[in-house]
């Protein structure tokens, strides 16, 4: 029989569980005596800087006011590659390109028949960042009629094969507009095919 005092070691999860109250103790006090206020319900948050505000002067993008539809001349289109199996062929007069400070791209593309006949113009504009595109106004029969709903919309989204491949091959690199008209009609001339 064994007459020596024995003494109970604590168990390991026991051990673990002190040293891990003593450390939220530890913290709960630094937080205390810190730059934290513990009464603020944010206290974790008031470390870091306080989210930006939004100021009277901040706006958002806004469109400038688009002009009247500039004068055309068929002589002078620049051909748009489209498909061979295409009706239509589609061409840009690049004395209409204009690039906004809005970014906006603004241009009249002309639409005629390959056998001849009738043309149509449309007066439009191209927000490169959004991959969107916006009607202003359509010419047919000698004179410019105003589009009635003149909205975004993107160029995914509309059946203007003409649209996407101008925004393509010309007027648009990545998500924003070629440096200068010159550039887009350049590449309009000579589409490079660019990854974007």
């Amino acid at each position: 029989m064994n007459l020596l005092p024995t003494t109970t070691r604590p168990s390991f999860r026991r051990h673990a569980e002190r040293v891990l109250l003593l450390a939220c103790f530890g913290i709960l006090a630094g937080c205390g005596t810190g730059k934290y206020d513990t009464d603020n319900p944010d206290w974790a948050q008031a470390g870091m800087p306080p989210p930006p505000k939004r100021a009277e002067t901040d706006k958002e993008w806004e469109e400038t006011a688009a002009p009247p539809p500039p004068a055309f001349s068929e002589s002078r289109l620049l051909p748009i590659e489209m498909p061979p199996y295409m009706s239509l062929k589609f061409g840009v007069d690049p004395g209409t390109i204009t690039i906004t400070p809005d970014g906006i791209v603004r241009y009249v593309v002309v639409a005629n028949n390959r056998s001849g006949g009738a043309s149509n113009a449309f007066y439009e504009g191209v927000r490169c960042s959004t991959n969107e595109v916006k009607s202003y106004a359509r010419y047919n029969n000698g004179t410019w009629e105003e589009t009635k709903k003149q909205e975004w919309k993107r160029i995914d989204d509309l059946n203007s094969r003409y649209t996407k491949a101008l925004s393509a091959q010309g007027i648009c690199r990545g998500n924003a507009p070629r440096r200068s008209v010159g550039e887009m009609v350049q590449n309009i001339r000579n589409p490079i095919r660019e990854v974007q």
